[in-house]
């Protein structure tokens, strides 16, 4: 499973011009499912982004969690993080797990993130979305978690 987290001060998920999630400071978590993938990643996946030490304490130093923060998490579906580029100059998706498979370890991620964090907004599996953000920093971070 793969999660490209961006700390932001903002962001926002827009479906035909409607705001369908938004949080001010926290976490966007870009989230893909490929194949093989368990609930097992996604737990593994979501214990790890909620400990992440990528906010700033007193010091300006990243050493404070989304937790620690009280940030809001923005989680969003991307299979095109599964993207395969090493032949040609157009990606194959492959690696993502099918879309039933990658709609259940979604919705299984932001059910388990609901239970353990306060603040959860999200985009809609499948859907076309336009995301809005304000990367701080910028801080972009790719966290993997393969099957055991």
């Amino acid at each position: 499973m793969i999660g490209l987290l961006q700390r932001v001060s903002e962001a926002r998920v827009r479906i035909a011009g409607e705001v369908v999630g938004e949080i001010g400071c926290g976490l966007l978590v870009l989230l893909c499912a490929e194949r093989g993938d368990t609930d097992a990643e996604a737990d593994r996946l979501l214990a790890k982004l909620l400990k992440l030490r990528i906010f700033p304490d007193a010091d300006g130093k990243m050493n404070r969690s989304v937790q620690d923060v009280a940030g809001g998490l923005l989680v969003v579906s991307q299979f095109t993080l599964a993207a395969d580029t090493a032949g040609g100059t157009r990606p194959g998706f492959s690696r993502a797990a099918p879309p039933a498979e990658g709609e259940r370890l979604y919705d299984y991620f932001v059910a388990r993130a609901r239970t353990a964090h306060p603040v959860v907004q999200t985009g809609r599996f499948g859907a076309d979305m336009q995301v809005h953000l304000v990367n701080d920093g910028p801080v972009t971070i790719p966290v993997t978690v393969r099957p055991a």
